[in-house]
């Protein structure tokens, strides 16, 4: 054992190694007895590609470089891909990123183009394709750029022809319904394809304020009658919506402060959390009905479970096995039951659940521990005190290194990580980039400051019209009470996030004193200027929940936007950026540093080409994560050994 100062231990989990484990696999499904996922390739340009596990247990990558499964619909995307069983084997329509057009495939055989290109705005857009082969089309959600403004845009469920009629005339593809709403989810199809629903929403609302669940007959023809609204308002979400085996209808609604199970409206298992989420993208799945009648579930109030539900007697059965999160990216296949789970102790892995015997076992993108698990951090679940009584979650990670231990007398530098959303929060799992600072000496506390997910919609709305206020004093709140408890030196903390994780790093700077420095990774920084057209028509409307009408309170954008109070920030940072990320877009980041120059105060502004909203790259995510831990060791007075020294400037 060796007595080394906190932030200069040894470690064997270098950069490259927590890029390479970046991402989970993700949009699980079943495609007859096979179960196919989509999977991040970081070293691969940051693709997403296709896999398959074959019947015989053995995976195949379906899609090789450089298809790029992947949708852009509301920026975030959606399910990228579906597929159906047919007489000559697998047909499988995906999205692909490059262009956005959805092509057709055989497993082994060159994919074509469905749909057509389009040279107006940010062109046609595509997801959650469900492949119909009886009816030969494709039905999906539709989004189309009417001009070249980022809120210049109508969405619309579509029916896309499988014969590629399409693939060069826009006319040939189908609408199934009209623009009327903003916002639209892809249709799920009843039990004999007789009746279809899907979620529909309008600006200003987020889909976790209110959302409308529309139910619709279809006719022979295929097309849509008067959809009449089942469920939901302004003040109700409804997070998913599928059929029972029986026609009965299924969905998660926060009526009650909580998402609860419904079935045709009655309650399931009415419980104080949380059976459904935050809609980021579309096509995520919170439950999933089985052929018996139970319904597999992902459920729980911060951490979720993987679940059965039995709609008779609202019990519910979780698996056994050492995962404590479990994604929205559930699917069924008779009593089978395909997840996402991961651990503190394991990333993100493909786990099927057998519902006959409650056994459940990883079959894909299995956990490999690249060093030894010794040298993993080991979470504490904490709650504190924050402003007014109120209760803030967070997850504590302290200094970790089996080889190594500090002074006696010296207490160690932790980073605040500020999660994105901001109406999210951070998962409870194994992840490389927190152990790349623990190993090292330095802790991490993860906040789910008020605001975040999974504890509730009273939770959720303390961020109302409080962005920039009940963020960043909860974030203080964890770092404060951690310094005053002897957990972590005062004089060594730091802030960090990413998107809305990076406003709340920026906003923290600009507004207290708390910590030495911070990372700001491609942040939200003048609320004006977002909200008049800076950012995606999804979020063009967000500001109003969480700061307030801009015509009402203008002033209000004014005093919480960092960037109108550059020259309050005293301590160094270090900005990254995306240069092709049209949520967060660079000119924020380079209106902030103008108003930096000569003001003395140290920093650092790396940014990328060929980045959007959040790292993709191998190589992008090294050299950020290795600029923020030299930010740290240069403030810190630390020395991590072999990590090229971060550049700041004045």
């Amino acid at each position: 054992m060796r007595t080394l100062a906190y932030g200069s231990w040894p470690s064997p989990i270098d950069a490259a190694l927590a890029a390479a484990h970046d991402g989970r696999p993700e949009d699980v499904g079943f495609v007859g007895d096979e179960v196919w996922w989509t999977a991040p390739r970081p070293t691969e340009g940051g693709r997403r590609t296709l896999v398959r596990r074959r019947a015989d247990g053995g995976e195949e990558v379906l899609l090789p470089a450089p298809w790029n499964v992947r949708s852009r619909v509301i920026e975030y995307g959606g399910r990228p891909w579906g597929a159906a069983v047919t007489a000559d084997g697998p047909l499988l329509v995906f999205v692909n990123f490059a262009d956005q057009r959805l092509y057709r495939c055989a497993p082994g055989g060159e994919p074509r183009p469905l749909t057509p290109l389009s040279l107006v705005g940010g062109g046609l857009r595509w997801a959650e394709p469900q492949v119909l082969v009886e009816r030969g089309e494709v039905w999906c959600v539709l989004e189309e750029f009417t001009g070249d403004g980022p809120t210049d845009v109508r969405r619309v469920l579509a029916a896309v022809p499988l014969d590629g009629s399409a693939a060069d005339d826009r006319g040939a593809v189908r609408e199934l319904t009209d623009d009327r709403h903003r916002f639209v989810t892809g249709p799920r199809t009843a039990p004999g394809g007789r009746r279809a629903a899907w979620l529909v929403w309008d600006h200003p609302r987020m889909p976790w304020d209110g959302t409308e669940l529309l139910v619709a007959d279809i006719g022979p023809d295929g097309v849509l009658g008067p959809p009449e609204t089942v469920a939901g308002g302004p003040r109700e979400a409804i997070a998913q919506a599928d059929w029972a085996p029986d026609g009965a209808l299924l969905y998660a609604s926060d009526r009650t402060g909580w998402w609860n199970l419904y079935r045709d409206g009655r309650p399931l298992c009415p419980r104080e959390e949380e059976f459904g989420g935050p809609l980021w993208k579309l096509g995520m799945r919170w439950f999933a009905p089985l052929d018996n009648g139970l319904i597999a579930v992902v459920h729980g109030r911060g951490a979720t479970a993987l679940g059965i539900l039995d709609p008779e007697t609202g019990e519910v059965v979780d698996a056994a096995g050492p995962w404590t999160e479990f994604a929205p990216a559930l699917a069924t296949h008779g009593e089978r039951i395909a997840a996402v789970g991961a651990s503190p102790r394991s990333a993100y892995e493909v786990v099927e659940l057998d519902a006959r015997t409650g056994r459940a076992r990883v079959i894909g993108a299995a956990h490999d521990d690249a060093v030894d698990p010794v040298h993993y951090p080991e979470p504490q679940i904490r709650t504190f005190t924050g402003p007014d009584g109120r209760e803030i979650h967070a997850h504590v990670y302290p200094p970790h290194n089996p080889d190594c231990v500090a002074p006696g007398d010296e207490l160690p530098p932790y980073v605040i990580w500020a999660h994105g959303g901001p109406t999210s929060r951070a998962p409870l799992v194994l992840d490389l980039e927190i152990a790349y600072f623990t190993s090292r000496g330095i802790g991490v506390a993860e906040v789910d400051y008020g605001g975040s997910t999974g504890y509730g919609r009273r939770y959720r709305e303390q961020l109302r019209e409080q962005w920039g206020v009940v963020d960043v004093e909860d974030c203080a709140a964890v770092a404060l009470a951690l310094a005053e408890e002897g957990t972590a030196d005062r004089n060594r903390l730091a802030v960090r996030g990413g998107s809305a994780g990076g406003w709340t790093a920026a906003a923290s700077l600009a507004s207290t004193d708390v910590y030495a420095c911070g990372t700001i990774s491609y942040p939200v920084l003048d609320l004006t200027e977002w909200s008049a057209g800076g950012t995606h028509d999804f979020e063009s409307r967000y500001l109003e929940s969480l700061v307030g009408p801009y015509e009402a309170v203008p002033a209000r954008y004014a005093e919480r936007s960092p960037a109108e109070h550059a020259d309050r920030i005293t301590v160094p940072f270090l900005l990254l950026q995306g240069l092709d990320d049209v949520i967060c877009p660079p000119a924020q980041c380079e209106r902030f540093l103008a108003r930096f120059a000569g003001r003395g105060v140290a920093h650092a502004y790396l940014a990328f080409p060929g980045e959007g909203h959040g790292f993709r790259r191998a190589e992008t995510m090294v050299r950020a994560l290795e600029a923020e831990l030299s930010l740290y060791a240069q403030v810190f007075g630390i020395d991590p050994r072999g990590i090229p020294t971060l550049e700041l400037t004045t």
